[in-house]
Order: C-alpha cells, then sequence, then structure tokens
C-alpha cells in the first residue's frame, strides 16, 4: 500500500508517450466488434530495453500492444502497452499464460512475472511468463510531469501544522505540475485500474488465448480482482496476495493501517527491550515505546539534524513504518531508531547502513517525480482500489489530530498525508469496482500485516464466494515467495500456490499456514468459512 506528496513520494519509491494508429487485425474476427483489430493485432517481437539486463539474460522477447487510450472511443487515439514474455519450458504440457503485477499502484512489472520463476519452481514450466508496464508507467507510454524544483528542507523549528501545510503545498504543486505538463490533461482521465484491466484484456487477447493466469500483491491483488469482475470468463488461476476491503476507498485503507501498525510497534518494543545492552532504547517495551514518541515530539519542535539532512515528524514517520512491515526487518528498524534519537539529544551521531540507505534515498534528485505513477491512479480511480481521497485539506488535518489519543505514532502518518488527488482537476471517468461473484481465486494474507489490514482481506474473501483463503500467521506485507526477498518463506503457502497453478484445483479449505518459526509450517484446516471469518476477526492483531 501503499504510501504519499513529499512523504507520500518516499513511500512509493521504497515510476514519450508513445501514440499510433488502431493497429491492423492479423485476420479477419468471426464475429467483430469494437476491440476486434486491437485483439487480433500481429506483435513484433524483439530484444527488451537494455535497462532490462535480468529479461535480457533469461532470453526473454519483448513487444508492444496497441490499446486504446479510451475504450468508450476505440476508434480513437491509441497507448501501447509494453509486455516480456519467457516462453513455457514444458510445451507439451503448456497451461496458458501468468501475468502478474508488483502492486503500488504505480509499480511497473515488465520484468515481475520473471522474478518469480524461483518461487514458482516446476509450476512455471507450464506457462508463458507475461511481464507488462501497467499504461502511462515504465515503458508503456509513460506520463511525465513538469521537473519538481528542488526540495525546501524544513527549517530549524517547526510545528505539527507547519509540516502539514508543508504537505498540502507539495501536494497542490504536483497536482499541477501533472495537470499542466504537455498533454497529460487529456492523458490523465484514463489512468485507472480498470483500464489497466482492460489492458490485460487485450494483451490475452492479442496473444492468442482463450484466458489468462495471474499473481498479484498489494495493489496488484486488487487490480487482480477488479480482473475477475470484469472478466470472469477469461479468468483462469488467480492468485492475489495481500489484498484489501472492497467496500472502503484509498484513504480509508489508509485510515485502517493505523491500528494494526501500533500494535505491531508493540510487537517491535518487545523485541528491542530484550536487546537493551546492543540498542540502549530501554529494559521494556514501554521505555522503547516512550523513546519512539519522544523523538517523534521532539521532531515536532526542531526537526532531526542527522547525515547532513534535517528530517520532519512525518518523514520520522515513515522511515518508522517502512521497516515494521515485516519481522525480519526488526534489527534494522531497532539500528535507524538508535541513530535517530542520538541526533535528536544532540549527539554526533553517523546514520549506520541502515539509516544511510534511506538518508540517500531523502535526498534523491528524483524523488519528487517517483510518485507520480501512484498519484495517476490513485487520483484517477472513481473509489476502490486506488480512489476515494478528500477533497478538503482540512479533512485530513482533523482526522490526524483525532487519531493522536489512539495511534500517538502512526494515526497522524495514516490520516494526514494528503494526495495530490486533493487538487486534481476533474472527476474520475468510472466508480469504483464493485466484488461479487463467484470465479475462482486464491487469496493470501497475513494476519499481521499492518500494511493492508487482515480484516480487508477478510471483506474481499466474503464477497468472492469462490475464494479460498490462505493466512499466514506472520507479520508481513505479501505471503508467497518470501525468500525472493531474503525473508524467511512461508513453505506451505508457496507449495499451495504451486500446486494451484500446476492443477487448477484450490484447496478444499480456508487453510493457515504455522508461523515459519513453529514446527514444520503444516498446513492446519481453518474449519467453515463462517466460522474462519468470526475467529481470525477476534484474533486480527495476536
Amino acid at each position: 500500500m501503499r504510501g504519499l506528496t513529499s512523504t507520500l513520494s518516499i513511500g512509493l519509491s521504497l515510476a514519450g508517450l508513445l501514440t499510433g494508429a488502431a493497429p491492423a487485425p492479423a485476420a479477419p474476427s468471426r464475429t467483430p466488434g469494437p476491440l476486434s483489430a486491437y485483439e487480433h493485432q500481429r506483435l513484433a517481437w524483439g530484444r527488451c530495453p537494455e535497462a532490462q539486463k535480468e529479461l535480457n539474460a533469461a532470453g526473454a522477447e519483448c513487444a508492444r500492444v496497441t490499446v486504446p487510450l479510451d475504450y468508450s472511443a476505440p476508434g480513437g487515439r491509441t497507448i501501447r502497452i509494453a509486455i516480456s514474455r519467457v516462453k513455457a519450458a514444458d510445451t507439451a504440457d503448456r497451461r496458458g499464460i501468468l501475468l502478474s503485477n508488483p502492486g503500488g499502484p504505480g509499480g511497473s512489472g515488465l520484468a515481475t512475472t520473471l522474478a518469480l520463476r524461483p518461487a514458482l519452481k516446476q509450476a512455471a514450466d507450464g506457462y508463458d511468463l507475461i511481464g507488462f508496464d501497467p499504461r502511462f508507467l515504465g515503458e508503456s507510454s509513460p506520463i511525465r510531469c513538469a521537473p519538481a524544483p528542488p526540495p525546501t528542507p524544513p527549517g530549524p523549528s517547526t510545528s505539527a501544522r507547519a509540516d502539514f501545510e508543508a504537505s498540502v503545498r507539495a501536494a497542490r504543486d504536483t497536482a499541477r505540475r501533472c495537470r499542466e505538463h504537455g498533454d497529460n490533461a487529456a492523458l490523465l482521465p484514463h489512468a485507472s485500474s480498470r483500464n489497466v484491466a482492460r489492458d490485460m484484456d487485450v494483451i490475452r487477447a492479442a496473444l492468442g488465448e482463450r484466458k489468462l493466469s495471474y499473481y498479484g500483491v498489494s495493489y496488484g491483488a486488487d487490480l487482480g480482482a477488479v480482473y475477475t469482475q470484469m472478466f470472469p470468463r477469461r479468468t483462469d488461476r488467480m492468485v492475489i496476495d495481500s489484498s484489501t476491503d472492497p467496500t472502503a476507498t484509498q484513504y480509508e485503507l489508509f485510515q485502517r493501517s493505523g491500528r494494526p501498525a501500533e500494535e505491531a510497534l508493540d510487537a517491535w518494543a518487545a523485541w528491542t527491550a530484550r536487546r537493551h545492552d546492543t540498542y540502549r532504547l530501554g529494559r521494556t517495551a514501554p521505555e522503547v515505546r516512550a523513546a519512539v514518541q519522544g523523538l517523534l515530539d521532539r521532531a515536532e519542535r526542531r526537526p532531526v539534524d542527522i547525515g547532513g539532512q534535517r528530517l520532519d515528524a512525518p518523514v520520522l514517520r515513515m522511515l518508522l513504518k517502512q521497516p515494521l512491515q515485516h519481522t525480519e526487518n526488526d534489527a534494522a528498524l531497532a539500528a535507524i531508531v538508535r541513530d535517530l534519537v542520538g541526533a535528536a539529544k544532540g549527539e554526533s551521531t553517523e546514520p549506520g547502513p541502515e539509516l544511510a540507505a534511506m538518508l540517500a534515498l531523502l535526498s534523491s534528485p528524483d524523488l519528487a517525480d517517483s510518485m507520480v505513477g501512484g498519484a495517476i491512479y490513485m487520483c484517477g480511480d472513481g473509489g476502490w482500489p486506488a480512489g476515494g481521497w478528500p477533497k478538503d485539506p482540512e479533512t485530513y488535518w482533523r482526522n490526524s489530530g483525532r487519531s493522536r489519543a489512539t495511534q500517538p505514532v502512526f494515526g497522524p502518518y495514516v490520516n494526514g498525508m494528503i494526495a495530490p488527488c486533493a487538487f486534481w482537476t476533474g472527476e474520475p471517468r468510472e466508480a469504483g469496482t464493485v466484488i461479487g461473484n463467484d470465479v475462482p481465486v486464491l487469496m493470501l494474507q497475513a494476519r499481521r500485516d499492518n500494511n493492508v489490514p487482515y480484516d480487508g482481506a477478510l471483506a474481499l474473501h466474503a464477497r468472492l464466494t469462490g475464494s479460498r483463503l490462505i493466512t499466514a500467521d506472520i507479520r508481513s506485507h505479501g505471503v508467497y515467495g518470501r525468500g525472493l526477498d531474503g525473508h524467511r518463506p512461508v513453505p506451505c503457502a508457496d507449495q499451495a500456490v504451486n500446486d494451484y497453478l500446476r492443477t487448477g484445483s484450490l484447496p478444499a479449505h480456508d487453510l493457515t499456514c504455522r508461523s515459519p518459526e513453529g514446527e514444520g509450517a503444516a498446513f492446519r484446516e481453518a474449519g467453515s468459512q463462517e466460522g474462519v471469518h468470526a475467529s481470525a476477526i477476534d484474533t486480527l492483531f495476536s
């Protein structure tokens, strides 16, 4: 999830418009429709862009698929979607195509499906692995905004209100730079999750496939769910990992992540207290918590100077929340907090490697533009999965203040980070996607995900009546293929996904995978769907 303006752009960084005429069809369709020329276009395959070293090393080939800019006027202007393909190793038992999306919104994905191959193991052999950059991102007719001015560092003193006003100015400037640059005003209304799903279906058809299989994580999971509603008969084996409540707006989803983030901070504080001799942040969890709160309270008066940079409280909250997503990052987070607390006390502190890496991101000249991909979808969607942002800046300020009583560390972050959508001109062209059918779907969710909370997945699961849910009893954002990122894998979840992609058979019941630290990380039946929902909500943050 989905991160936000000056602070949003940091979270989303942790994306020459190509246009042309509608393509010529390879052969006349039996029942020509308005999209027939796109669905039957000939693709020119060749070497992938030089920057895609992994794809080229794997022998992948790349092409561009022409799609309508506006699906309601398919005879008009077109854009081109970059795709990659690694052909199935097992041609005798080839199943079809497997697409993926890495999340965001705003993540490019040309090499994402290939990157999954080590986790897919033998399941990959039956599929052409298809990567793609969503429209307006990466190599797919990218939208660019006017260059951002050099960032203005915080002054030596500040306040919570002054920090908020700075974020409002940054959001307003981003909206202006994007809207007024080039012909973006004509393009931006067509940046939406539903149009990405339509592009996916054109990719499917242009590849000559009746159906597509898919893996998506975070926003990519929600995008997969959107596809199942728009193209249920074209959905083959659908796997969605770390999804959200389809009845909520994106802003509401941000807000809901505050409570589990505070719970995760409690767990981290207990871990850190047991290592007081190393981190010197307190011998008890409340003492560690107090050290964090003291750091933020001071930063709301005097930003922290460290590593040649000055960090205000909104940035500090973001720096705390990002590593908290995964238990494996507890040591890195403790080291970061130790360095920041020392600097806030006026100690001469040289940032350690963990904090230094984040400071390097903060000082990147490309930082202001790194959030553009996320913003265009958050502002382009008319509701779930990515849209639904309040227009009045004071709404964010009021909610931020109200949250401090129960969510003192992360409440101001998840409630107060104003998106450029508050200043986006024009309204989304479509409403959000409504979920409700029985398409078979395999869902995965970490019980202690503090980015997209577990109860959101339960809400989506209830509406996808043909779905099965695999719960991993861990703190993580993303369950499948965790070993690819150097995290502890969840073997029973990885096995369930690969079995489903190979056989097409969903588990008979919802399942819970024990923590990898537990005995065997084996399957455990979660019982009936009704029982799963009740018990899971009771133990949501356990």
